[in-house]
C-alpha cells in the first residue's frame, strides 16, 4: 500500500511543480487565471499533505 501512496504523492508533486512553472513562466495571464492556478494548487497540495499523513499512520 505504501508503494501506491509514494506513487500518488510523486504525481501530485510533479502536478503541482508543472503548475507553478507553467505560472511562473507566463507573462500575460489574466486575474482569472492565475485564480484558478492558485485553487488547483491548493488541492493538489491538500492531497499531498493528506498522503503523506497517512503514509505516517
Amino acid at each position: 500500500m505504501e508503494d501506491k501512496i509514494d506513487k500518488a504523492i510523486e504525481y501530485y508533486t510533479f502536478k503541482s511543480n508543472e503548475l507553478l512553472v507553467f505560472v511562473n513562466k507566463s507573462n500575460n495571464l489574466s486575474v482569472e487565471k492565475i485564480i484558478e492556478c492558485g485553487e488547483e494548487l491548493a488541492v493538489l497540495e491538500n492531497k499531498i499533505t493528506a498522503l503523506e499523513v497517512a503514509k505516517e499512520n
